[in-house]
């Protein structure tokens, strides 16, 4: 700086004198925030304060800043961003600009989100075509000084051929480093023994070079290996034919996007990781798929191939999932989230590539889970007793092959717990069943769960005490319903729809009680709490016509108490309207179990 820009030098010479440690030598005494702060900005400042630079012509100093990704210390790369910003702030109109470049990841990306930064993601500026002119002129240049390659192109033509050419820039994926590498391979200046073939030979060889980023890969996946979902998350990744957003990736997984993310924010270094649910996650360079499916190359990383039948069989419960919530309706590809509408295109795919690991699943818990979820959603879209039965005994054999240590045991609890629910409700009403189905709920409550997963079983509890009271009107069942209720309703974000299900359930709770003990209070907030969750179910919402027949039940309750007529008018403004929804999509959809998400494993 002190040589581009002379005004500074004489105060970096007096900074440096009064602070001879900020040198750093022969060992570290300062930060590199300190070193800025003492040895650039308080120069530059000083020399601006003095009045206009006249090096600068009128134009900022650019300061560049490149690979702060590679900096080991944490903690000094966020003083750094800190101590930098904090200059800004109190200096925004200086003729000094900065231009950080860095892989994103998280403790640099989440400082410099702020406002008076530009954050510009290069995954929006595709390299391919500067690495097809570096290529060009690589080709170019080499055709006329390789007399092997002049004689070739008398005789053949244009080489490379313009698909070789596309082909070598995919291949490549961006890296300018990698382009270099493969030219030299090509031209047989970088191994003994390419002397023995051409040029012509040799580009073949080069479409399957390791560009060398397997360290990297290892490492950074080592460091997130451990996160929840974190290997069903990078293989589904590696085994999709086309990329998908972080919220499609979570609704085949059966999880929620947020733990998509919580895999991918430790991977930026080698996962092009968006700023939205909806836009495709993507490599930052195409040898990781290559380096996730294969073995010896990522060890414990592998993308197992048999993750193609679960995926195969997620596809199976998504499809049985939403027809069962729009029975008998066309469903147009403009209603289908990304991942229904890739399950559409790739599931045969998908079924030819793990039709084998079907015959081995005996053994595999996940595999098993997968296959009872894929029939459960066929048995509730058909009804058909004998596939609910099969179902069950699929998640008994998961179960069995889960001990208590593992931690996904409480995926196979929920879905066995909800599936017996569903076979005492549908067919045997056998207390036994129903006892069962409670001693299940409450062994997987006692497990760890995502917050989002623990309200959903939360709810399925309390549904299943209540069914127990109205059989025995045993009260302390109730007031345990009640109690688990507001738990799992606390758990709920207040914009997320998902709270209406415990808005519901603790309503239905309160109106139970009421009845029993004609306390007002109980009445009054089970009403509040049915016009709060309507407002979080449009129109489309599979269950506000549910919603709207309990609020009914409840308006008419108060007007049998009270006798006001605005009760009774709008309880039937409500059974009209839940009426009208249940014409235009299909039978009603009582309240019944919360069917989790992160069960679907």
């Amino acid at each position: 700086m002190a040589a581009a820009v002379p005004e500074t030098a004489p105060f970096v010479r007096a900074a440096a004198a009064a602070r001879p440690g900020l040198k750093n030598f022969p060992m570290p005494v300062t930060s590199v925030a300190m070193q800025m702060q003492r040895l650039v900005y308080g120069p530059f400042k000083s020399a601006a304060d003095r009045g206009p630079i006249e090096s600068l012509a009128g134009r900022p100093f650019l300061i560049v800043i490149d690979g702060l990704d590679e900096c080991d210390d944490k903690d000094e790369v966020g003083e750094l961003i800190d101590s930098m910003l904090a200059f800004f702030d109190e200096n925004p109109f200086i003729p000094l600009r900065v231009f950080i470049t860095s892989r994103v990841e998280q403790h640099i990306q989440s400082r410099l989100n702020v406002p008076g930064v530009r954050l510009e993601n290069l995954v929006d500026h595709c390299s391919d075509d500067d690495i097809a002119a570096f290529l060009e002129v690589l080709f170019q240049d080499a055709g006329w000084r390789n007399p092997v390659i002049e004689a070739y192109v008398r005789e053949h033509g244009e080489w490379p051929t313009p698909s070789e050419k596309r082909e070598l820039v995919q291949h490549i994926g961006g890296s300018f480093i990698f382009a270099s590498a493969v030219f030299k391979f090509i031209m047989g200046s970088n191994a003994s023994g390419n002397h023995l073939t051409t040029p012509m030979n040799r580009l073949p060889l080069a479409l399957k070079m390791n560009p060398g980023l397997d360290g990297l890969y290892a490492q950074t996946l080592e460091r997130a290996k451990d996160i929840p979902h974190f290997l069903n998350v990078i293989s589904t990744i590696a085994l999709l034919w086309v990329s998908l957003p972080t919220s499609g990736i979570a609704e085949i997984l059966g999880i929620h996007t947020y733990e998509v993310v919580n895999v991918l924010v430790d991977l930026q270094a080698i996962i092009q990781v968006p700023g939205t649910d909806d836009t495709p996650v993507t490599l930052c360079h195409t040898s990781l798929r290559d380096f996730l499916t294969t073995q010896s190359r990522s060890g414990q990383f592998f993308a197992q191939p048999r993750h193609h039948a679960r995926l195969y069989l997620r596809f199976i419960s998504s499809e049985f999932e939403l027809r069962r919530r729009r029975p008998g309706m066309a469903i147009n590809m403009s209603e289908r989230t990304p991942a229904m509408a890739y399950s559409r295109r790739y599931l045969i795919e998908h079924l030819t590539n793990g039709r084998r690991f079907f015959e081995q699943s005996e053994t595999d818990p996940e595999l098993i889970q997968a296959l009872a979820d894929a029939i459960y959603w066929s048995a509730q879209a058909t009804v058909v007793r004998r596939d609910l039965e099969e179902a069950i005994s699929l998640y008994r054999q998961a179960l069995l092959l889960r001990p208590s240590a593992d931690e996904d045991r409480y995926l196979s609890l929920y879905g066995l717990s909800v599936a017996l629910m569903e076979y005492y409700q549908r067919s045997t009403q056998d207390p036994r069943d129903l006892e069962e189905v409670i001693s299940l709920s409450r062994e997987a409550l006692k497990l760890p769960q995502s917050r989002f997963d623990r309200a959903d079983s939360l709810h399925n509890l309390a549904f299943m005490l209540k069914l127990r009271y109205q059989r025995s009107e045993v009260m302390a069942d109730l007031e345990e319903a009640i109690a688990l209720d507001r738990e799992g309703l606390d758990l709920r974000p207040s914009h997320r729809g998902e709270r209406s299900y415990s808005l519901n359930s603790l309503a239905v709770s309160l109106r139970h009680r009421f009845r029993r003990t004609d306390a007002m209070a109980d009445l009054e907030e089970a009403i509040s709490l049915g016009h709060e969750a309507l407002e979080l179910q449009p129109s489309s919402h599979p269950d506000r016509a549910a919603s709207l027949t309990q609020l009914a039940i409840s308006l008419t309750d108060r007007y049998w108490r009270t006798k006001g007529m605005a009760d009774l008018e709008e309880a039937i403004s409500l059974d009209c309207e839940a009426l009208g929804l249940h014409s235009s999509l299909g039978p009603p959809q009582h309240f019944s179990l919360v069917r989790s998400r992160g069960s679907l494993a």
